[in-house]
């Protein structure tokens, strides 16, 4: 049987006290940083979603900006 990370966190985790919770996820941090993961992709490039999404929220800001029935 598969235990998904939400369970594990539901059964055991959030039974923690706030202190032991943040005692275990610096030695989760710590245990990533240790294994020199790179999680971030550091490419210059920019994919069709990026894309989308700076076009989406440039509009969207925008558009807040400048509404339709404000007057220039």
């Amino acid at each position: 049987m598969s235990t998904t990370v939400r369970e594990v966190y539901d059964r055991v985790l959030s039974t923690l006290s706030p202190t032991d919770r943040l005692r275990l996820a610096t030695l989760i941090l710590n245990d990533l940083v240790q294994q020199n993961l790179s999680i971030v992709d550091e490419s210059e490039t920019w994919n069709e979603e990026d894309q989308l999404d700076v076009t989406t929220f440039s509009l969207q800001y925008a558009a807040a900006l400048f509404p339709e029935n404000e007057e220039m």
